[in-house]
């Protein structure tokens, strides 16, 4: 289960506190019982979302009241069937070892599967999905899979535990990698800070080596960002926070 939040405060360059909130939906879905990716469809009111490690390769659609889309074809096979035993739509040529969040692009779907808690992953890449539509596909497949590396880590696990991420967005048809930070040896115990890296290469032989553009030292715990509809601003969620950027200057230094 997770909440939809919005925020109702103006929007600028500071983080919105918990009072600042508002609860929009509920997903209480059996199947979605850790949801830890979601992006808007570029189909109407609808949501693309995932379950975190542990799941099998799937993604589910729901609206925006929390909900979830049943395809036409499954409606029309299996009319009985209530949306709860719904399973989502079931991703060939992929492996979920520990998916953490979801971006689109261009009619692509990015789904980041790197989790890296103990900061010793050396398999970590993002999946490419040419986005089906929810109402008539109940299952498609990997079109490619983008191995990723760190450009500053050099060893594994790393002498610092800062290559962890659970938060990926697009911005100018290009994905972006926000980092979460733990003391080194200690996945439960935080530091502050995140680095914010780009995918500039699109290799499925080889190793796309990140570009570090930023580092932010106030951002503690990132979970989630995503670019508004209008590109002008970014949003990134932590544990208790919701920060709000402005749209830089030509350049990409949120």
């Amino acid at each position: 289960m997770k909440r939809l939040l919005t925020s109702l405060s103006a929007l600028f360059i500071c983080p919105v506190f918990a009072a600042d909130i508002e609860q929009i939906a509920e997903v209480t879905h059996p199947q979605l019982d850790e949801m830890s990716g979601i992006v808007a469809s570029t189909y109407k009111d609808i949501y693309w979302v995932h379950n975190d490690s542990g799941d099998s390769p799937r993604i589910f659609a729901i609206k925006v009241d929390g909900s979830v889309v049943l395809p036409s074809l499954v409606k029309v096979l299996f009319p009985d069937r209530s949306s709860d035993r719904w399973e989502g739509y079931s991703i060939d040529n992929a492996w979920h070892q520990d998916w953490e969040d979801i971006a689109i692009a261009d009619g692509k779907l990015f789904i980041a599967d790197v989790g890296n808690n103990n900061n010793a992953r050396r398999d970590l890449g993002v999946y490419v999905v040419n986005e089906p539509n929810p109402n008539y596909i109940h299952k498609t497949r990997a079109a490619k899979f983008l191995p990723i590396r760190y450009p500053d880590q050099l060893q594994y696990p790393a002498k610092r535990w800062h290559f962890d991420c659970e938060a990926v967005f697009t911005f100018e048809g290009k994905l972006f990698f926000l980092t979460k930070h733990r003391q080194p040896g200690k996945p439960l115990a935080w530091e502050p800070g995140t680095k914010l890296y780009r995918l500039d290469t699109h290799h499925t032989g080889q190793d796309n080596v990140l570009t570090l553009v930023d580092r932010h030292s106030g951002i503690t715990l990132a979970t989630g960002a995503d670019v508004s509809p209008d590109s002008d601003r970014l949003a990134v969620l932590t544990y208790a926070r919701l920060w709000v950027f402005e749209r830089p200057l030509n350049e990409d230094k949120w």
